[in-house]
């Protein structure tokens, strides 16, 4: 058996955009063909993009599918000898299935359908797809391989039924979300379930921004001993080769090293960023400039997502705007070159509130006012975005969102919610993070009191549990499922935990008119927390 190499082909697909996919496919085809490659291996749904929802409940776009597949088979025929393998959705006779196309010199050799359809988490594959039953081994090159797709290398099934079908290596396209330290993760899960077989694992996972999902890349290569052998960037498009040894085992080959928790965390919300403003085609953004933590964090994302060209920061003071909130936003927007601007907000502000005088007559002053001042601030950045086409990215954190710190069509108004899944602990984290790389961020921003300055002296923490008690309780609640007694039994407050929960419970109204925004932990207010706004019961 003679030393041969394989492709992996880590693309950027675009949803819907299935020229543009097959060129992505075409194009890897090419290159891993002058460099001597025998097989490549491109992401679950490479033709599609993944998820296509409610697109695959569309007859037209299964039929517009299968004849880009069609076509892009013809044109993968230039390379003789190639095994390319396209992830696609198929009709067949027991209905629509997740499936995999084995291709070589214009024919279609062999062909697997998915057979675990995730139902968790962000994954609602049930609702779309019927499960494969069968198993699916090709030959390349002398070596038998076997074919699954992303969650059945989750479990034991599918790749002890390949191997018992022939396979001596096991091919792993994936669509695989990340989440906080889902790399490591995943190379351990696969590690315990493909030990089972002994057979080399070679991994390939999709990259780029799909509404509020991010996919990293970081695919991978595993020996028969599980030892990793080969490792691909995160975040960014590659291709990336591994060999196959005489013994049909997997050689080393580059493994980049893994990234700090906050250089994953921030590159994600970057490239979920640069995708959701590029694929749908937004001439560039605008972000409302407070002076404080988290608009710094969003203003430097965007511009390291997009350019400064297309970043636009607006401040909007009003009479409770400390002096340091506008020097530090403008020594912000100085250090990123973005244009900045500022507009006052007192003379609407006070014209509404003279509108309003004889209603309120007898009332006292309460959030009310407060939210004035946050919407007349969104309605003059949603101004700007209609006038320029640019949207709007908002610039609320998950601690705010989880306890309602935020205001319906004020500062909650916008396009994308970049930090929506950030806690404001980790908000501080990716700050210093970046200033690590260039101190862009000026240092008091990152070191004065939290504050929405909607009222004289107004701190968070005036309202809330300090942002490090929050951020436990939320994590606890919200992403672990952990009871409150449970929460208690940490060693959290019970007042507090009463609170933060009562709270989560009770905002769940304005948390379904948010946009969207990235997704970076096991859990983030979007498609992955479903839970009623009318509902009696409290834990």
């Amino acid at each position: 058996m003679s030393s041969h190499k394989i492709a992996l082909a880590q693309i950027n697909p675009l949803l819907g955009d299935l020229a543009g996919n097959a060129q992505l496919i075409l194009e890897a085809s090419a290159e891993a063909f002058k460099q001597g490659a025998k097989l490549v291996l491109t992401p679950e749904l490479s033709l599609t993009g993944y998820p296509p929802e409610d697109l695959l409940l569309r007859p037209a776009f299964i039929e517009a599918a299968q004849q880009q597949l069609d076509k892009l088979m013809v044109e993968l025929a230039s390379f003789p000898g190639l095994t390319i393998i396209v992830g696609h959705p198929k009709k067949t006779s027991v209905g629509l299935q997740n499936f995999a196309s084995v291709l070589r010199d214009g024919k279609v050799i062999a062909g697997y359908a998915k057979q675990e359809l995730p139902n968790h988490e962000v994954f609602d594959e049930v609702r779309y797809f019927v499960p494969g039953k069968q198993a699916c081994v090709f030959e390349c090159d002398g070596i038998q391989y076997g074919l699954i797709l992303c969650e059945d290398a989750w479990h034991a099934g599918p790749a002890k039924q390949a191997h018992s079908a022939g396979a001596q290596v096991l091919l792993v396209p994936n669509a695989s979300p990340y989440h906080l330290k889902k790399e490591a993760l995943r190379i351990e899960v696969l590690r315990q379930h493909i030990a089972l077989t002994k057979m080399p694992l070679i991994y390939v996972n999709a990259v780029g921004g799909q509404d509020e999902l991010v996919f990293d890349g970081g695919s991978f290569a595993l020996d028969s001993q599980g030892e990793l052998v080969m490792a691909m960037p995160q975040f960014e498009t590659s291709l990336g080769f591994v060999s196959i040894d005489g013994a049909g085992d997997l050689e080393k080959s580059i493994i980049t090293p893994p990234q700090s928790v906050e250089a994953q965390a921030y590159q994600a919300l970057v490239l979920g960023v640069r995708d959701y403003v590029q694929k749908n085609k937004f001439p560039g953004v605008i972000i409302g400039l407070s002076g404080g933590v988290d608009s710094a964090l969003v203003l430097a994302i965007a511009v390291d997502a997009l350019g400064a060209d297309k970043v636009r920061a607006i401040m909007m003071p009003s009479r409770y705007t400390a002096d340091i909130s506008w020097i530090d936003a403008r020594e912000m927007a100085k250090n990123l070159n973005v244009q900045y601007d500022e507009i006052a907000i007192s003379e609407p502000v006070d014209a509404l509130e003279t509108a309003l005088a004889e209603q309120f007559q007898g009332l006292k002053v309460d959030a009310t006012e407060e939210n004035i001042q946050a919407r007349v601030r969104g309605t003059l950045l949603m101004a700007l975005s209609n006038k320029t086409g640019r949207m709007v990215l908002t610039t609320g954190n998950k601690s705010e969102m989880a306890v309602g710190y935020c205001t319906l069509y004020g500062d909650m108004a916008g396009g994308f919610a970049v930090i929506k899944d950030i806690a404001k602990t980790l908000v501080y984290r990716l700050c210093a993070y970046r200033n690590s790389i260039a101190p862009i961020i000026p240092e008091r921003i990152l070191t004065r009191a939290p504050s929405a300055e909607l009222r004289p002296d107004q701190k968070d923490q005036d309202s809330l549990p300090s942002y490090e008690v929050l951020d436990g309780i939320v994590e606890r609640y919200m992403e672990q499922n952990q009871s409150i007694e449970q929460i208690i039994a940490a060693g959290f407050n019970p007042e507090s935990v009463e609170k933060v929960t009562r709270l989560i419970k009770l905002n769940e109204y304005k948390r379904r008119q948010a946009p969207p925004g990235v997704r970076v932990t096991t859990r983030a207010f979007g498609r992955d927390w479903r839970y009623p706004i009318t509902s009696q019961f409290r834990a």
